[in-house]
């Protein structure tokens, strides 16, 4: 006759715990801290302390049953109970990062390039100049003769086909073999250089279609933008973002992780404390600032008089909050919006000192670009997620 097992310690438990998935954030409930304080009674029960994201968690039923079947399995182990708590608002704030660090690490392959570097041009509000920032940019690297993508994934508010006159619908073929018709960008030359564009506003009929999708949708537009468009060589890949810090933003930090973020804002202060909002987004999904750009910082009359209209200094500000780079200060100037008006960036022109102040942020980014093959070895970016990490739990 066999003896009845002996009941497994509490660390037994826990490393049997490491089996249990949390679904929704896809990892185990012990790395995630969810799974508390472990007794064994000599009876062989097993009480578990269990904290959950929010106390009424749909997926409380299915955790229960996955723990109960993992440990139950245990010959020692007669019966499991749970006692089911919250997390407090810093331990939500610890499991969101990891979760976060996780999709980061196992984002799928994208139709990008590895050795394209991916700006993604955002900000905290709306009208702060974001998109004819993004065109003028773009244009100007591709003037020096780089092959440059253009992702509008302002999904609602699309606007780059106007502004750099680019109105065809988009069309997919089947191309390098592919088992699946691809979406094929719209491309214009720009001197020596290539404009690859897509845009949402490249597949309705016209630019006052009215788009009303909700977050699910506008995430899965970026995404098939991401992997269904054959983007073929780049070099530079600029994502018109959409103001805020919502869906296509979380999206994207998770779908393309490498993505540095340049951050408009405007001389104003309020303008400055809501672009703060971004560069807290882009820390919490593990991302990169790259910059910082003030647009609007001051008119020029033509008697040589400067005026400051929205304030000053709100960039620099920013900047230093944050601790990246003030890239440049493009001023006000009425044939910046005439050229994204017309389709034609005033960038292009060479004449004035905005277009001066965008081929110069241009140069800056080709100067320091490293290409992502270049970089295989660095542990520049592991260790700010490594400085992220810590200081959030401190």
């Amino acid at each position: 006759m066999t003896s009845k097992a002996h009941p497994p310690t509490a660390d037994v438990v826990r490393e049997l715990l490491r089996a249990v998935m949390d679904p929704e954030l896809g990892d185990n409930i012990v790395d995630l801290g969810m799974a508390g304080d472990i007794t064994v009674s000599a009876e062989g029960v097993v009480a578990i302390g269990m904290k959950l994201t929010i106390k009424g968690c749909p997926l409380r039923v299915q955790i229960k049953n996955d723990i109960e079947s993992r440990v139950l399995v245990h010959p020692g182990v007669s019966k499991v109970t749970i006692d089911w708590g919250e997390m407090t608002a810093d331990e939500r704030s610890a499991v969101m990062t990891r979760a976060r660090w996780n999709a980061r690490e196992q984002a799928n392959e994208t139709q990008i390039p590895l050795n394209a570097r991916v700006l993604a041009i955002a900000s905290g509000k709306g009208g702060v100049g974001k998109s004819s920032v993004t065109v003028n940019l773009a244009a100007a690297l591709a003037a020096q003769g780089h092959v440059v993508g253009v992702l509008d994934a302002d999904i609602w508010g699309f606007s780059i086909p106007r502004m750099l006159n680019m109105p065809d619908r988009l069309e997919a073929h089947r191309v390098d073999g592919s088992d699946k018709p691809r979406i094929i960008p719209n491309e214009r030359q720009v001197g020596a250089g290539l404009l690859k564009v897509v845009s949402t506003g490249m597949l309705v009929e016209d630019e006052g279609t009215a788009l009303m999708w909700r977050g699910l949708m506008l995430t899965k537009a970026v995404e098939q933008f991401l992997h269904d468009v054959h983007w073929g060589e780049l070099d530079y890949l600029l994502i018109d973002m959409p103001p805020g810090t919502g869906d296509v933003q979380m999206g994207l930090a998770r779908m393309l992780p490498r993505t540095d973020l340049i951050i408009v804002t405007t001389p104003a202060v309020s303008a400055q404390k809501v672009a703060i909002r971004a560069a807290d987004m882009a820390r919490r999904s593990f991302l990169r600032v790259a910059g910082v750009i003030e647009n609007m910082t001051s008119f020029t009359c033509e008697h040589g008089t400067e005026y400051e209209l929205f304030g000053k200094g709100g960039g620099q500000t920013l900047a230093t909050e944050i601790g990246a780079p003030l890239l440049g200060n493009i001023p006000i100037e009425s044939a910046v919006a005439h050229g994204s008006d017309t389709g034609e960036p005033i960038v292009l022109s060479q004449k004035g000192a905005a277009a001066q102040a965008f081929t110069a942020i241009a140069q800056r980014i080709i100067d320091e670009t490293v290409s992502t093959q270049d970089m295989i070895g660095c542990s520049a970016r592991t260790e700010d997620v490594v400085h992220v990490s810590i200081s959030q739990r401190n």
